[in-house]
């Protein structure tokens, strides 16, 4: 029988000022043409959007910090709502698509950047700002490639997948986790309040601060000494899926550069034993000076070649507690990664669904009689959710579904989702994660 639904219950999406709201009536030559050839590269969509800007960036030193946030800016808001902006801009070249973000998302007027202008773009500009996009297709109101929207639209309505993609299309909030081995929450949001950050505590995860605005958390005490770290709500909210207990022997077993395995390390207040594993030795080399940072003893990373590593192999029937927080598309971290929405496809899913089940299996086989199993991605797709622990229940006897509604409860954190965990932006104030939680009887 198939798993029950996930309830949606839609609250309002608050919507974030755009950085560009500081630059009106101040918006430079030197910005607009730096902005239009940083897009230009991130529209190759051949890596990450920040990377190419943190390149940018490098190699044209004498762009100022304002330039620079103006530059970020454009360039995030244009892969965000790319989609129509492309139906205003019609040549979509990567200077009309920036001005059709300023007039048409930021609402600057024609006069404000008049001195810029050809007669040809102010001739277009009144248009654009005009422009009704309500009776497009589906996929360019929700800011989407078809594919992506031909696929929600299969399990979603039309208004509940609008209210997703709006809440995707919104810059993130900075949520913060306290390592409660080096500070309580409270302390750390009243010397964060001290320090001039505007900050409340998380609706939902124990540990959790979200900061407003972009302040630099790198350069304060709590961050340099360990207490904080940079984390989603909804990805410290896996870890009380995980749920360890302090005596016992755990592994992430897609640790990348080991924020999840962090936190594990704090919910067993530094006992017990957890292995990182990650096939990319760099990920895990990221991991060193948080562990540094953090004062945990129980945390050992090692880089392995694939799934069936023998180190992962000698661990078989022995854990207590095994999280997979699987290689996804990533499209539930829209609101970080825009970018990510165009540089998956059909084929990248099947590639990233056939990885997925594979890791499963092998994963499964480390977890011991009465063990926990988290199957856990950033994705909105059904096929690298709700597919993949479906496919793996049907082919390996002896796991049983635990309601993770429950098991968050059991951790006093009042969440209802299900059977399943889910959490989405509009909803929850989070990224969109996914997390089946898996017992072996």
């Amino acid at each position: 029988m198939s798993p029950p639904r996930f309830a949606w219950n839609f609250l309002p999406v608050t919507r974030h000022p755009s950085l560009i709201t500081d630059f009106r009536m101040a918006i430079t030559v030197t910005q607009l043409d730096a902005a239009t050839q940083a897009l230009s590269l991130a529209l190759h969509f051949d890596r990450p959007a920040d990377s190419v800007l943190h390149d940018y960036f490098g190699g044209h030193r004498a762009l100022g910090v304002r330039d620079r946030a103006f530059v970020a800016d454009a360039v995030y808001g244009v892969l965000r709502r790319k989609r129509s902006l492309e139906t205003i801009a019609t040549d979509r070249t990567p200077r009309r698509l920036v001005l059709a973000f300023l007039f048409k998302i930021n609402s600057l007027s024609v006069r404000e950047l008049s001195g810029l202008l050809s007669a040809d773009e102010q001739a277009w500009a009144a248009g654009a700002k005009g422009a009704n996009l309500d009776g497009m297709p589906l996929a360019v109101r929700a800011e989407l490639p078809d594919w992506v929207a031909d696929r929600l639209a299969r399990v979603l309505p039309e208004a509940d997948l609008l209210a997703a993609a709006r809440g995707l299309n919104q810059p993130a909030p900075l949520d913060l986790r306290v390592n409660t081995l080096r500070a309580s929450r409270e302390d750390a949001l009243r010397e964060l309040a001290a320090a001039g950050f505007e900050a409340a505590l998380t609706p939902y995860s124990p540990v959790g601060i979200r900061v407003k605005g972009r302040p630099a958390v790198n350069r304060h005490p709590l961050f340099a000494s360990g207490a904080i770290e940079v984390q989603d709500e909804g990805s410290q909210l896996l870890g009380y899926l995980v749920a360890p207990r302090r005596s016992d022997l755990v592994v992430d077993f897609c640790a990348g550069a080991g924020g999840k395995s962090l936190m594990l390390g704090a919910l067993m207040q530094s006992r017990g034993r957890i292995y990182a594993f990650d096939v990319s030795g760099a990920r895990l080399a990221r991991l060193k000076p948080r562990m540094k940072r953090s004062g945990l003893s129980n945390l050992y990373a090692q880089a392995i070649r694939n799934e069936n590593d023998p180190r992962v192999k000698r661990l078989a029937g022995k854990i207590d507690r095994v999280l997979v927080d699987a290689p996804c598309s990533g499209l539930g971290t829209l609101r970080r990664n825009p970018d990510l929405k165009w540089r998956q496809s059909p084929r990248s899913v099947e590639e990233l669904v056939a990885k997925q089940q594979a890791i499963l299996r092998a994963a499964a086989q480390l977890v011991k009689p009465g063990g926990r199993l988290v199957y856990a991605t950033c994705s909105l797709l059904r096929e690298e959710n709700e597919d993949i622990v479906e496919t793996f229940l049907a082919g390996c006897a002896g796991f049983r579904h635990l309601d993770c509604a429950a098991v968050l409860r059991e951790a006093r954190i009042p969440l209802d989702t299900g059977l399943f965990f889910r959490t989405f932006p509009h909803v929850h104030g989070t990224d969109a994660f996914f997390a089946a939680v898996l017992e072996r009887t």
